[in-house]
């Protein structure tokens, strides 16, 4: 098989274009989940660069999951993963989350999940049916801690997700759905009845979804989201985020 690597040119950073050309040749597959590139020795003469160059532009691309170095054995294409995926975003808004964000996530959560919810309705199969009904009775029987509760709160939400039997569903909630445990641990621990409420919304969501009533879905899902909308901004309004709130003021 021809060579899709070029010789890289003297100026620029060498590594970042040999990084630029081996992740060109994986996304337009000339290499695929699991395939061999060439050794490191062989890159250095298609690329014409040492092996410096080589071995930085193969880091980089194993810290981004595209490769994996084998030791002894070679230079492989990584299956991509979901984490794969979602890490980098996830790692972005985590890194750009302050706690005033709750709101820029409770409303894209408004807007993406009641039609979700509405898919989901309309195109689960019996094993997310168990799995949402297992997620319920779960939520319901815990007596974990707050970071326990808010942890089978998104699980159920994201089964939701999987449930519309869309693969990319998923792949746009996870980012967001990963910056929620911090957000309703608060909620839990300052909101008297808030497992109650996630509780009887998460039954009338998944009651309406069994009965394939996407309509249901997406009502149901929409006034849960705004429930929770009104809890956050209860749990904004305590005096310890007030404080913290003047606190970050007062260093600006």
């Amino acid at each position: 098989m021809p060579s899709p690597f070029t010789p890289v040119p003297s100026r620029g950073t060498l590594s970042k274009v040999v990084e630029s050309q081996i992740e060109g040749a994986i996304r337009s597959k000339r290499y695929t989940a699991g395939a061999k590139l060439p050794s490191e020795l062989e890159l250095c003469e298609q690329f014409q660069v040492s092996r410096t160059a080589v071995r930085e532009a193969l880091r980089m691309l194993s810290a981004r999951g595209l490769v994996s170095v084998i030791k002894g054995k070679g230079i492989f294409v990584s299956n991509v993963s979901v984490e794969t995926v979602t890490d980098p975003i996830s790692l972005y808004l985590q890194l750009k989350y302050e706690h005033e964000s709750s709101l820029d996530v409770i409303h894209a959560r408004q807007i993406i999940e009641p039609p979700i919810a509405a898919s989901a309705a309309h195109h689960h199969t019996e094993e997310d049916a168990d799995q949402l009904v297992k997620d319920l009775d779960d939520l319901e029987k815990s007596q974990g801690d707050y970071s326990e509760l808010s942890r089978l709160d998104m699980k159920f939400h994201l089964d939701i997700a999987k449930a519309s039997e869309n693969t990319l569903i998923p792949l746009l909630l996870e980012p967001i759905h990963r910056l929620m445990p911090q957000i309703k641990s608060s909620v839990y621990e300052n909101v008297k009845d808030a497992k109650e409420s996630a509780v009887k919304w998460h039954r009338k969501i998944v009651d309406a979804i069994l009965r394939r009533d996407g309509e249901g879905a997406e009502a149901s899902m929409k006034k849960h989201l705004e429930i929770a909308e009104q809890h956050i901004r209860q749990t904004m309004k305590r005096p310890e985020h007030s404080a913290a709130k003047k606190k970050t003021l007062s260093k600006s």
